[in-house]
C-alpha cells in the first residue's frame, strides 16, 4: 500500500517563480513594470495577441501580482516588494573559503560558494580552475587520502565529489595511484590557523 506524499505548501515565492517561467505571463509583467495598460496595449507593446494577453494576465490577476482597474491592468508593486522582504537572502560566502585566496580569486569564489557549501561547478575551465584550486587547500601535502576520505572531504563542498574528484585529478591538483590520492598541485595555506 502507498502513503500520499506529503508536498510542503507552495510559498509566494513558489508561486511567483512557477508564474514567471511561462514567456507569455513574463512579457505581460515586463510589460506593466513600466506602467499600467490595457490588455491591447500590452498586446501591441509586446507581439503577443491579445487572447494570449487576456489569458495570462486572468492568472497574474487570481495570484493577486495583478490588479485590475477599469479596463487598465497594474503590477502589485507593493505585493512584490513585500514577496522580495520574506526571501532568504543568498548566503555569502564564508571567509573561511576565501583564505589564503587573491582578491581576484575571491570574486569567482563569492559566485559558486554560499557559506562554505559549492553551490555549482563552474563550466567554464579558468573559473573552475579557481574552485579547485580552493579545494585543494582541503587536503594536506604529504598525506596520502584513500578514495573514501577524499569523497567524504570533497562531499562537504558539494554532494557531486565524484566530478570534483575528477577533475581535482584531471587538473593535476591531486595525483591517484593504486586507489591513493596526494596532493599534487595547487598552493600552500601558510597563515596562521
Amino acid at each position: 500500500m502507498s502513503r500520499p506524499v506529503s508536498v510542503p505548501p507552495a510559498t509566494d515565492a513558489d508561486r511567483w517563480l512557477r508564474l514567471t517561467l511561462d514567456t507569455d505571463r513574463l512579457a505581460v509583467l515586463g510589460q506593466l513594470a513600466t506602467g499600467p495598460a490595457t490588455a491591447a496595449e500590452v498586446a501591441a507593446a509586446t507581439g503577443l495577441t491579445e487572447r494570449s494577453v487576456l489569458s495570462a494576465l486572468g492568472t497574474l490577476a487570481a495570484a493577486e501580482f495583478v490588479q485590475r482597474h477599469g479596463t487598465r491592468y497594474r503590477l502589485e508593486a507593493d505585493r512584490l516588494r513585500t514577496l522580495a522582504s520574506q526571501l532568504q537572502p543568498a548566503a555569502d560566502v564564508d571567509a573561511s573559503v576565501l583564505k589564503g585566496m587573491t582578491t581576484d580569486e575571491g570574486v569567482v569564489l563569492a559566485r559558486f560558494f554560499s557559506g562554505e557549501r559549492l553551490t555549482q561547478i563552474p563550466l567554464a575551465r579558468s573559473k573552475r580552475r579557481v574552485v579547485l584550486e580552493r579545494l585543494s587547500l582541503d587536503f594536506e601535502p604529504g598525506v596520502s587520502y584513500p578514495e573514501s576520505a577524499v569523497n567524504e572531504i570533497l562531499s562537504r563542498r558539494h554532494p557531486d565529489y565524484a566530478a570534483l574528484r575528477r577533475y581535482l585529478v584531471d587538473e593535476g591538483y591531486l595525483d591517484r595511484r593504486a586507489g591513493v590520492y596526494r596532493r599534487s598541485g595547487g598552493r600552500v595555506d601558510t597563515t596562521p590557523a
